[in-house]
């Protein structure tokens, strides 16, 4: 093995979603500049990924962008299957060491107006993604890895016209404990950031 696959294989790996903005683009380029390999996610935008992909190789690291709806949850093993395949192609492992649930959307109505498609919505991309992307990612994550839920403020403060955001928000704390308590025979930290 020459010396970059040593590197390669040695390196921390992040999986990010919704990194092509906000947020994950910021954690993304952070983590890419201390060393981290980056598997970011995208929801539509394949040329923010790709302008993304771009800093993260400047700041010299490596990385890979992958498309991914995260509220579908049917398409979550053919996005394991190709995240497999991007790990492998990129850092020539099979397995990474951080998961960040970072993808979300707001959903801004007053809890008398917000309908029943938006609430749906919130919980599908703040609660039951997270829920089980992580479920689905861990064969992959090594032991000792570590998952971040991003969460928000608006689970402790309230501010009117966030009540579906929020609550999903609130949900994945709670979710976030479960999930420490249970994967720490594996040694897998879980944590949310707000």
């Amino acid at each position: 093995m020459n010396a970059p696959e040593a590197a390669s294989k040695s390196q921390k790996i992040a999986v990010i979603t919704g990194a092509n903005r906000g947020l994950g683009k910021s954690m993304a380029l952070h983590l890419a500049a201390r060393g981290v390999g980056i598997v970011g996610t995208y929801r539509r935008n394949a040329t923010e990924a790709e302008a993304v992909l771009l800093e993260i190789g400047a700041r010299g690291s490596r990385g890979a962008m992958l498309q991914l709806d995260v509220m579908q949850s049917a398409t979550f093993a053919n996005f394991a299957a190709r995240l497999t395949d991007a790990l492998e192609a990129t850092f020539g492992r099979r397995t990474f060491d951080f998961l960040v649930n970072n993808a979300g959307t707001g959903a801004y109505a007053s809890f008398t107006d917000t309908t029943e498609e938006q609430f749906d919505e919130m919980i599908a991309t703040h609660l039951k993604a997270p829920y089980f992307l992580s479920q689905r990612l861990l064969p992959l994550i090594v032991d000792g890895g570590r998952i971040l839920n991003v969460s928000s403020g608006l689970a402790r403060f309230t501010l009117p016209g966030s009540s579906a955001y929020a609550s999903a928000k609130g949900g994945l704390e709670v979710l976030t404990r479960y999930m420490a308590k249970e994967l720490g025979g594996r040694r897998i930290a879980v944590n949310v950031v707000a």
